[in-house]
């Protein structure tokens, strides 16, 4: 029940957030979720009551499996969701309040409002995707995130955390819950997690195995996982699962989204055909055309997420375009740029593009990748030969290149 006051609070909201998009100053979520909670503290947890709510955190695929989640459990019912990203609790009360009469959220949250928001909604269900360095100069150490996300599931022992068997940080800190679904949902990037969380000691790794020496601390046996066709859960469950998108990761986030989705009652059958037709991502992985150019784009903010793009990338294409900017949702510091393996690019035509298209040209020549520099990303695009290119795109460069290909 939400009260007069949070009610005046949401029509203060909403009339933001409408003002904000008619005066195409952006979607809204933000502003009208600023000013929702600006008058009433207490509207977040307000506005979910009466609702079974799963959150979704993580270094990366946040919006992905959310949107998957979102998908399967649709099945079930009506669905509260952040399709826009706004992730932080200013974005989760819009999304709340846009659709009030759903009984199911599917929510994408910031790695460390996770515990906050978490305490306001008393979620159902907690999806840990994956913990890797991010913009350090932006979000900090991830070592204390694993700690802060460990703390905030102790108060919630009634979750189900739905938690990633082969990310030695997101196991630790779904270790000591006493409700966890173990998924295989992979790990390509394993650079962040070569010592034990818990102890200090070396994490040695096995095949898909990993343990750390002196202590008991070791990969749990995984409730589901999934392979090139199916995807694999208890009891011997085994059902075909094609994917309208690319890439082993997305493979991993399907298989999270459908143990989160059934362990909200969803059907498993119904919740993998949910997850299967979902072909877009606000906006990632859509292809559009642009003169001569078929263009898809790819969005990367990290160290593990740019490797996760890179190997998506059709090597085929007539180009490749990266585009990276350094604004403050980037991170100001772009030395992450050293740590992403470009080096695969010897046959491909790539043009480094953006605001800090220098900075990158220069980590390329040291990859000894051959390229062009043209820093305006669509001028970037009409640069290459005619037919289908590649975007790959850090936030920002991302978001404009967006808006002017819509």
């Amino acid at each position: 029940m939400v009260t007069l006051r949070g009610r005046l609070a949401l029509a203060a909201g909403t009339a933001a957030r409408w003002a904000s998009r008619a005066t195409g100053r952006g979607e809204g979520a933000m502003i009208g979720g600023l000013i929702a909670m600006t008058l009433d503290r207490s509207i977040l947890r307000q506005l979910g009551q009466g609702r079974r709510t799963a959150l979704v955190t993580g270094t990366n695929g946040k919006s992905t499996t959310t949107r998957m989640l979102a998908a399967a459990l649709g099945t079930v019912g009506g669905v509260a969701t952040n399709a826009e990203g706004a992730n932080m609790d200013a974005g989760l009360v819009s999304a709340l309040a846009v659709n009030r009469d759903a009984g199911l959220a599917a929510l994408e949250v910031d790695e460390m409002h996770t515990p906050q928001v978490a305490d306001a909604l008393r979620p159902a269900v907690v999806v840990l995707l994956n913990l890797s360095r991010d913009q350090l100069d932006r979000v900090g150490e991830i070592n204390h995130i694993e700690r802060t996300l460990r703390a905030g599931l102790a108060r919630h022992p009634d979750a189900v955390v739905v938690a990633n068997c082969d990310d030695v940080l997101m196991t630790s800190a779904a270790y000591d819950s006493p409700n966890v679904v173990w998924v295989a949902a992979g790990a390509g990037w394993a650079n962040d997690s070569v010592s034990c969380p818990r102890s200090g000691e070396v994490i040695v790794r096995d095949g898909a195995h990993w343990y750390s020496t002196g202590t008991d601390f070791k990969r749990p046996t995984p409730q589901w996982w999934f392979d090139d066709t199916s995807i694999h859960g208890p009891d011997g469950l085994c059902l075909p699962m094609r994917l309208a998108l690319p890439g082993v990761v997305n493979r991993g986030n399907a298989t999270q989204a459908v143990a989160a989705a059934v362990a909200m009652g969803a059907d498993p059958g119904a919740a993998v055909s949910a997850v299967s037709g979902v072909d877009e991502v606000a906006g990632r992985y859509r292809t559009v055309s642009l003169g001569d150019h078929t263009v898809r784009v790819l969005l990367a903010k990290n160290p593990a997420g740019w490797q996760e793009s890179l190997s998506m990338v059709d090597k085929t294409a007539a180009g490749v375009v990266i585009a990276v900017n350094g604004q403050v949702p980037d991170g100001e510091d772009l030395s992450w740029l050293w740590d992403v393996r470009f080096e695969h690019f010897e046959r491909t035509s790539v043009v480094a593009a953006g605001e800090r298209g220098t900075d990158l040209a220069v980590r390329l020549t040291y990859a000894d990748v051959a390229h062009t520099l043209v820093h305006d990303t669509v001028a970037a695009i009409k640069s290459c030969p005619p037919g289908h290119v590649e975007v790959i795109a850090n936030y920002t460069a991302f978001l404009h290149l967006n808006r002017r290909l819509s």
